[in-house]
């Protein structure tokens, strides 16, 4: 008898991953990635110059659509607006689901702004996030489809929506209650570039939107009546000087990111509206600090219509985003898995706790991980976003044999 071999959680040895990474049909999809590089490359350019913003994904979508009825994959946009491919067309057993979000927070004017320069560097909203998921999809797909012995993988991919700001996980909301979600075991989600982590527990967060209003004036002769501005602005200071945790656990934050209000600057407004994004490793903590905003609001409001002369202000606070939170089952396959490829590719990998699709499944108990899809980028969220497409297929050999292990469980 030999040796024990080393093993991850839950019981998957490392030569287990070494032995499927030689069979011939995996050798070929593994092969694939690094020889059509320029391949994954072009998809990854003209996807994203295919404008998707948060409630306006159909143009990518219908543009993904394509792309996997080209590529041989049955698929369809479900009735929430997501790109459903399954890789073989007839099966109607348990399945894998390969997820990326299409949805971006900044959008492509032109097709201009979305470039690559010399050095092979993406330069563009959402190039990164989540272009590099997106690509990722399609290269996978063609992959499991391109080799002469073409490996039994149970697989769903699922190009969804509403993900990125007041989307509220919307796609991936439908898919978890639509008829497919009874099919699928695992969900392996691709949100962004890099191969560093392993989110495997959902950040909640809750949004609100604060509205003031007020009679509004000039800024002159109706000097003295309350306004809106003012009190909002009060609420934030009163909100941001005392909701701070200093750090402490459980880890909290807390970002007010649109401030609007006001026509010109010699006019009292008659509307003045803030959005908060509170999120915390703890629920309880959550729902403090949602109370503390009402306080703060209520106090603001209190202090503005003493101080004023007439034209009273008045407020409302209405949730406009709620991501549950949740985290794997000790012991659960999936995680074993990531740590068992991730041991065999020599990666580091860390595990985290973040905001993604995966709240989703994770809140509902089921087996979900997000990761990063491989290469490099930065700058997220931001017009300097980037992505450099080096240790691409690294990340894409993970996926590939994430997704044969995974296939195996289901049997």
């Amino acid at each position: 008898m030999g040796a024990p071999q080393p093993q991850s959680r839950n019981g998957v040895a490392s030569a287990e991953v070494s032995e499927l990474a030689s069979q011939p049909a995996v050798r070929e999809c593994l092969q694939w990635v690094q020889r059509e590089r320029q391949w994954i490359n072009e998809r990854h350019l003209q996807l994203c110059r295919v404008a998707a913003p948060t409630f306006f994904e159909q143009k990518r979508a219908e543009w993904m659509l394509e792309q996997f009825r080209a590529l041989g994959c049955d698929a369809q946009l479900d009735r929430s607006g997501n790109v459903v491919a399954h890789l073989n067309p007839g099966y109607d057993g348990p399945v894998v689901a390969l997820t990326a979000h299409l949805d971006t927070v900044l959008s492509p004017r032109s097709i201009d702004d979305v470039n690559v320069t010399p050095d092979g560097t993406f330069h563009g909203p959402g190039v990164s996030d989540n272009g590099a998921g997106l690509a990722a999809l399609l290269a996978i797909a063609a992959a499991l489809r391109a080799g002469s012995t073409r490996p039994a993988v149970p697989l769903t991919l699922v190009a969804n929506v509403g993900e990125e700001g007041e989307g509220n996980l919307s796609g991936m909301r439908y898919l978890c209650r639509s008829p497919l979600a009874a099919r699928i075991r695992s969900f392996l989600i691709l949100d962004g570039p890099s191969t560093d982590h392993i989110t495997w527990q959902a950040l909640a967060s809750r949004r609100f939107d604060v509205s003031i209003t007020g009679p509004g004036g000039h800024s002159w002769s109706d000097y003295g009546i309350g306004n809106p501005v003012h009190a909002l602005s009060r609420a934030i200071t009163l909100f941001t000087d005392k909701g701070q945790n200093g750090g402490s656990s459980p880890r909290t934050s807390f970002n007010f990111g649109v401030v609007e209000g006001g026509s010109s600057i010699n006019s009292i407004p008659s509307q003045a509206r803030a959005k908060i994004d509170i999120r915390s490793e703890s629920a309880a903590r959550i729902n403090e600090l949602a109370s503390f905003l009402t306080s703060c609001v209520e106090k603001a409001l209190e202090v503005e219509n003493e101080r004023a002369s007439g034209g009273k202000v008045s407020g409302r606070i209405k949730e406009i985003g709620s991501r549950p939170g949740g985290q794997l089952a000790d012991g659960a396959y999936i995680l074993a898995v990531m740590r068992a490829v991730d041991q065999h590719l020599a990666i580091r990998s860390r595990l985290d706790c973040a905001s993604t699709d995966a709240n989703i499944p994770l809140s509902l108990g089921l087996n979900a991980v997000s990761i990063g899809a491989g290469g490099q980028g930065g700058g997220a969220h931001t017009p300097a976003e980037w992505f450099h497409p080096d240790g691409r297929e690294f990340g894409l050999r993970r996926i590939l044999l994430a997704l044969h292990l995974l296939a195996r469980e289901i049997g």
